[in-house]
């Protein structure tokens, strides 16, 4: 049984990337200390943990630091092999699952940016572009996941389910703040996902309050006090 001083996440608050890990250690039953670090003035700790990309999330396991979401996610996954399991047991499936996570963090997370900085016209060329990476994205897993919704490995959470719940089921936040980029209407498999995701007790408690976030938005993109 790990002792909590054992595990350390350095994360804050607004960053799905850092809903992500605490999430999976949550799923787990993993006990772990959490430090908030203020990305305007990072610690010493943050810049010795991760001196490469000075970010966060870094998960700390008996002082050795491990940096960046999705190779944290499968350092959990790897390290405390109690069930639930992270990713599937099956090769195959595994790396189908692998290939989504990368192509909605290379693909559909940067698409999310043009939207934000740009107004008008472009801003709804942006959101068609955003709609079209989400469209092969929600054909691709309903077409190599086809049993598997809403949850991913039956009843569980898994690693798509994680990565993508930790962002998604903020999208009214991301909606009230900048724009509505997608619906039911255009998205129905993912917004059934999505809906499901967020009704899950663990992502209920995880995911960071709808208006403070909002506040966070506003403030980060457009320079507006709450």
């Amino acid at each position: 049984m790990e002792k909590q001083n054992e595990v350390v996440l350095f994360g804050t608050w607004a960053s799905a990337y850092c809903k992500r890990v605490e999430l999976a250690l949550k799923l787990k039953g993993i006990p772990y200390e959490y430090v908030e670090e203020d990305l305007t003035n990072k610690s010493e700790s943050l810049l010795h943990y991760n001196p490469v990309h000075k970010k966060v999330p870094v998960l700390i396991h008996n002082g050795k630091p491990v940096a960046e979401s999705l190779v944290i996610l499968e350092y959990i996954d790897e390290h405390w092999e109690n069930t639930p399991k992270i990713l599937p047991n099956d090769p195959y499936q595994r790396a189908k699952v692998r290939f989504w996570v990368n192509f909605y963090d290379q693909k559909i997370m940067p698409s999310s940016l043009p939207i934000i900085t740009s107004r008008g016209e472009e801003r709804e060329k942006a959101i068609k572009e955003f709609n079209e990476l989400l469209k092969v994205f929600e054909e691709g897993i309903n077409k190599d996941f086809p049993e598997e919704f809403p949850f991913f490995e039956g009843k569980s959470l898994g690693y798509l389910d994680i990565v993508v719940g930790t962002t998604f089921c903020n999208y009214q936040a991301f909606h009230e703040a900048v724009a509505v980029v997608f619906s039911a209407e255009k998205n129905p498999s993912l917004m059934a996902w999505v809906n499901a995701l967020k009704d899950h007790p663990l992502m209920k408690e995880t995911l960071p309050p709808h208006d403070k976030l909002v506040a966070k938005m506003r403030k980060k993109y457009f320079g507006q006090s709450p």
